[in-house]
């Protein structure tokens, strides 16, 4: 049994390199760049040379130093600790928020294609209404109503993103639903629930992860633009978006506290688009090779 094992874990070990050396350059950066925030995001405060919320710097805005690697904020705060817990909630919400709408989107997408018309096309209409409403508007309404929370974040950016995740997800799987293999099954009697999750879902994996990525670069940066209107997380927390606004007055001067998050945005919502462009890419030349 061991033997077996460890031959599969070599099985296991060699697919996933193949997998690696297929993508483009472009694609592995994007996957290492992203690697990088997640782990940020993860054991970031664990990393944080200083505490938080600590006045260590003699001046405002100060520049590149020993004692603080990426200077002072406006009030003195270390830079770099304050990044690094500031990823995590970046990170983390737009995950959570990404995940949540794709898998939302992605079930209700499956129950539609699967059901009679009338229920699909009453939740196309739904999804339609609620895909109308423009997501800053809707953020701000609820924010106003209910105050800024990170539940209350969460619900936002899931509840603006599914009606996307769920349109993409019904056009393909009512494609998919059109093939022999689902006519087949239809054909055997096989009920709604197999038909969703046994023969059109697994053929849908690979699409609904590329959207995934894209609703979280979404979500990113709807989150981000909150947080710049201080409408995001709030204080004593902070998200990166949060940081760009409280220093904004070191713009003139060309501040690292202002700079540097929002490098940070940048280079996360980059990566993850190069390494969705690399999957789509690998996936294109892999049909013209057969």
């Amino acid at each position: 049994m061991s033997e077996i094992a460890s031959s599969a874990a070599v099985g296991d070990s060699a697919g996933w390199a193949r997998h690696w050396r297929c993508l483009p350059l472009s694609a592995r950066i994007g996957a290492v760049v992203v690697v990088f925030w997640v782990l940020v995001g993860l054991f970031g405060p664990l990393l944080a040379p200083h505490p938080v919320g600590a006045i260590v710097a003699d001046d405002v805005f100060e520049g590149f130093s020993a004692r603080n690697l990426l200077g002072s904020d406006y009030l003195g705060r270390d830079v770099l600790s304050r990044m690094l817990s500031g990823a995590r909630y970046t990170v983390g919400l737009s995950l959570a928020a990404a995940l949540l709408a794709s898998t939302t989107g992605a079930t209700l997408a499956l129950t539609a294609a699967v059901s009679r018309r009338a229920l699909d096309e009453l939740m196309s209409r739904l999804m339609d209404a609620f895909i109308s409403i423009p997501s800053k508007v809707l953020a701000l309404v609820m924010v106003a109503a209910f105050g800024s929370s990170i539940p209350l974040l969460l619900l936002i950016a899931a509840v603006t993103y599914t009606p996307g995740a769920y349109r993409i997800a019904r056009s393909i799987a009512v494609s998919l639903g059109q093939m022999d293999y689902v006519q087949v099954a239809r054909a055997r009697g096989e009920g709604r629930s197999h038909i969703a999750c046994r023969e059109i879902l697994p053929n849908m994996i690979r699409p609904l992860l590329a959207d995934f990525g894209l609703r979280f670069v979404f979500v990113v940066l709807l989150l981000s633009g909150l947080s710049f209107l201080g409408l995001g997380v709030q204080p004593p927390h902070a998200d990166l978006g949060s940081l760009v606004r409280e220093n904004t007055s070191g713009l003139g001067d060309g501040a690292p506290a202002v700079v540097l998050p929002a490098v940070a945005i940048a280079t996360l919502t980059i990566s993850v688009n190069l390494l969705i462009d690399g999957f789509g890419g690998r996936r294109r030349r892999g049909k013209g090779v057969r």
